[in-house]
């Protein structure tokens, strides 16, 4: 089963993205763990960071060069706060 759609993604302090889901709910994802290597490393850059964006089909999240996060990653690895 796919995840729900979703429909905003904001950027928050330490590293973690608010996402805010077709269903009505909102979770919060720690993307800490992502940010080691030469890819994902560039997520460290707080303002590269910011421009985190939801993909066109609301499936995930990406940054400008291209780094994204899975659709199921984002909604089963994330905590419920809404």
């Amino acid at each position: 089963m796919l995840p729900p759609k979703i429909l905003a993604v904001e950027p928050l302090a330490a590293y973690q993205l608010r996402l805010r889901y077709a269903t009505g709910e909102v979770k919060v994802f720690d993307a800490r763990p992502y940010l080691s290597g030469g890819w994902f490393g560039e997520l460290r850059d707080t303002g590269y960071f910011k421009t985190a964006h939801v993909t066109p089909d609301g499936g995930g999240v990406e940054w400008g060069h291209g780094q994204d996060i899975a659709p199921h990653e984002l909604y089963e690895l994330s905590a419920t706060v809404g």
